[in-house]
């Protein structure tokens, strides 16, 4: 609730600033963006200094990954054209909801039946 109450105090949930942003209108949005980014290395390296491990045991090393980069690649940009198109992520379409802005059911109705669409073909996908 907390997080939720900080974005929708931030406006990052309003719909207004996710189009300024696409529309480089403003710099709002890519301001939060970026200092999640300068948070999120800072966290990293904080990590890396300390040896911590993720709960599987795992040392964190956001440079290794598996599989090829196309999916990456076309993954991002379904979801930038889904966040495009309802103006808002996942996250936010919670706390959108949860505000109640009732239009925003439609695009997580959306986003649970693409997610059971790719269950259902996942098997059939070269991973």
């Amino acid at each position: 609730m907390v997080f939720g109450v900080a974005l929708t105090q931030g406006e990052v949930v309003s719909w207004y600033r996710i189009t300024e942003m696409f529309q480089f209108d403003s710099f709002h949005m890519y301001g939060v963006i970026g200092s999640a980014v300068v948070v999120g290395a800072l966290f990293l390296q904080i990590a890396k200094v300390k040896n911590w491990h993720s709960a599987a045991g795992k040392p964190f090393d956001v440079f290794r990954y598996e599989g090829n980069w196309k999916r990456y690649l076309i993954g991002g940009t379904i979801f930038g054209m889904g966040w495009a198109v309802t103006g808002a992520c996942p996250g936010p379409m919670f706390i959108l909801a949860g505000a109640g802005v009732w239009p925003i059911l439609v695009a997580i109705l959306g986003g649970i039946l693409g997610t059971l669409a790719y269950a259902a073909v996942r098997k059939h996908l070269p991973h």
